[in-house]
């Protein structure tokens, strides 16, 4: 079967394009010269309600810690990929999990509702793979959601991979790696199922190489393919334990 966004997976101009200059500068948001094939994915973040994404939102009060993560598309040899990482398993909150790059917003990002965010997005990303930030054009930013574990109110900053770098670790203590997955292996229906926790909460998860991708990353991956109009059939009914997890 071939899914809409494999038909558009197609670099859109002259073969040097992504070796041009930056058209927008990094801290701004904008769609211009980005490939067809994310058109789907940026007009669905323009249109998308926070309670469409996931029931937990941030609390009305305040509460919760300002935090961003970039959702980085890149093309690769497989055509179009994101880029993730598995935290260091030595960390406090979420450790061992694949994740998105991001964390909380420092003073010096700014102001939290607004470019401050895409600022954590970019800092964090560099911080945690090497990335050069240049090379990143933000082309949309998602309704922020909570994360009621840890505290973290995040907001998802979408970007496209203009020029890519090389990527690894930065701090070992942090980051145990830094790794690209096709979105055709997460819209493979054979690599989906429902990852249950031993609280009971269950949610979709990703079953991609040696990586199990679950929690809030998972759920991001998934509205994503939902809205984007990319998401196959799969069987909701398999499941996953996380009791290896707890």
């Amino acid at each position: 079967m071939t899914s809409a966004w494999s038909r558009s997976a197609r670099h859109d101009g002259p073969p040097d394009a992504r070796d041009a200059p930056d058209p927008v500068a990094r801290t701004e948001v904008s769609d211009r010269g980005l490939p067809s094939w994310l058109h789907p994915v940026r007009d669905a973040a323009r249109t998308v309600r926070p309670d469409q994404l996931s029931r937990f939102l941030p609390p009305e009060n305040g509460a919760g810690r300002p935090s961003a993560v970039l959702v980085l598309f890149g093309e690769g040899r497989q055509g179009p990929e994101l880029l993730l990482l598995e935290r260091a398993s030595s960390l406090r909150s979420h450790a061992g999990q694949p994740s998105f790059p991001g964390g909380a917003l420092d003073p010096e990002d700014g102001d939290p509702q607004g470019e401050g965010r895409l600022r954590a997005a970019l800092r964090e990303a560099e911080e945690e793979t090497g990335l050069d930030p240049s090379g990143v054009q933000l082309f949309a930013v998602l309704p922020s959601l909570y994360i009621p574990v840890s505290g973290f109110v995040v907001t998802p900053v979408l970007g496209w991979w203009r020029r890519p770098t090389p990527v690894a670790p930065v701090d070992t203590a942090e980051t145990a790696r830094v790794f690209t997955v096709p979105v055709s292996e997460l819209t493979d229906p054979g690599n989906r199922a429902t990852a249950v926790h031993p609280s009971g909460h269950a949610g979709p998860a990703f079953l991609v190489g040696p990586a199990l991708v679950w929690g809030f990353t998972a759920g991001v991956i998934d509205r994503i393919l939902y809205y984007a109009g990319w998401e196959r059939p799969w069987d909701r009914d398999r499941r996953v334990s996380l009791d290896w997890r707890a």
